[in-house]
């Protein structure tokens, strides 16, 4: 019998996330929503694992987010900012306009998963109900929310 050659990056249809009992027994897990339980689920499917560790790299925009898990675009971005409070993600980079036009991702590290030659935070275990985390907010660039080359 034939040895089965192994995808580099596994394959889509064995792709599982490892959500550890430790960290769904905490106050801070039974405080978030169902949405925010689902999005915490997709968000870990997208690290790749150990060896090819993108923690602290992950992305996913709020409207993959939204299409995978069948809900509005608000009730995902909801569960970003809720994630983000009960410290379960950090976002690590803000997303932004690529200079091609193009929307980038925020990057998003999951605090019980080791970062690449880091430890892994657990800010979850810290939270306290009334005592939520920072949630990043992306910066408004044009307050006035005028085009400029019309003014």
């Amino acid at each position: 019998m034939g040895k089965v050659r192994e995808e580099p990056n596994g394959s889509p249809l064995s792709k599982y996330a490892r959500i550890l009992l430790y960290v769904v027994d905490t106050d801070a897990w039974r405080a978030l929503g169902t949405a925010s339980h689902s999005l915490f689920i997709l968000l870990s499917l997208e690290w790749k694992g150990p060896k090819y560790n993108n923690n602290g790299k992950i992305t996913l925009s709020v409207r993959q987010a939204a299409e995978r898990m069948g809900v509005s675009r608000d009730t995902a971005a909801k569960a970003f900012r809720e994630l983000q409070a009960k410290g379960f993600i950090i976002v690590t980079k803000g997303g932004s306009l690529g200079v091609t036009g193009h929307g980038k991702c925020p990057e998003y590290e999951i605090t019980s998963i080791e970062m690449p030659h880091l430890e892994k935070s657990n800010s979850f275990l810290k939270w306290t109900p009334g005592n939520d985390f920072d949630v990043f907010a992306h910066p408004v660039k044009n307050h006035a929310g005028k085009n400029k080359s019309l003014s």
